[in-house]
């Protein structure tokens, strides 16, 4: 068997996926691409070497099927990023004007979507040593930050269903970490930062930090030889739950 390290990354096809996937195959990793979009998961797999697998968070088949031939390929993994979310865009998530509909289509990738990919992966997970789990969370999902007036998101228009969806990635986080402490698997939560990517774009949002900055904290996480365990972190440090 390889001693190569084994990636995957959801979400991978574009954004901060896409960094991370590249970020940690510039640090010797053998990546897959994991992402729907089948032509835009070659093309970044093919910058730096790596494999693409159709992956829908989603669809219970499509998860099936990326297992079977990850397992085919390489027989485990040693890196699961659960990075594959969405914003719900921007109708239908403010109070007095919810969309059911929105937020459930949110939980559905941002949170279910990480269990359905996690506990099909597990098994290939447990084959590896020492094994990683990075769930990409957000600073918009911290209780501390969202209730303290002396932060900007206390003037912040209001979307319920991402935040919450990442918090609950977030309490997700802490109970795969104490589950999987016993296998020797590492779990955390991060938070990348706003970024200038299509993600943002989508938002209307116009700012300046890279892709590959906000990927920064997921390779590091993925990649330091003495991984916390349960953790929220950011490039400086914690994240207040």
């Amino acid at each position: 068997m390889s001693t190569t390290k084994i990636a995957l990354v959801t979400g991978a096809n574009r954004g901060i996926g896409a960094a991370i996937a590249e970020g940690l195959a510039e640090r010797g990793m053998t990546v897959i691409v994991g992402a729907r979009d089948a032509r835009s998961s070659e093309r970044v797999a093919g910058r730096f070497g790596g494999r693409a697998v159709p992956l829908d968070v989603t669809d219970d088949t499509s998860v099936r099927d990326a297992v079977a031939s990850v397992r085919q390929w390489y027989g485990r993994v040693d890196v699961l990023v659960n990075n594959a979310g969405i914003s719900g865009g921007a109708t239908g998530q403010a109070p007095g004007e919810v969309d059911l509909a929105v937020v459930r289509g949110v939980f559905e990738t941002n949170l279910f979507g990480v269990v359905r990919v996690t506990e099909a992966f597990l098994p290939l997970l447990r084959e590896a040593v020492g094994a990683r789990i990075v769930n990409v969370s957000s600073g918009t999902s911290s209780l501390a930050w969202q209730s303290d007036p002396g932060r900007s998101f206390a003037s912040s228009r209001i979307s319920v269903a991402y935040p919450a969806s990442k918090a609950a990635l977030n309490m997700l986080t802490v109970l795969y970490a104490k589950a999987l402490a016993a296998d020797g698997i590492a779990v955390n939560a991060v938070a990348p930062g706003a970024c200038g990517t299509d993600f943002a774009t989508a938002l209307g949002l116009s700012l300046e930090r890279t892709a590959e900055q906000g990927a920064g904290i997921a390779v590091h996480l993925a990649t330091v030889p003495d991984s916390p365990t349960g953790a929220f972190l950011q490039d400086d440090g914690p994240v207040p739950w």
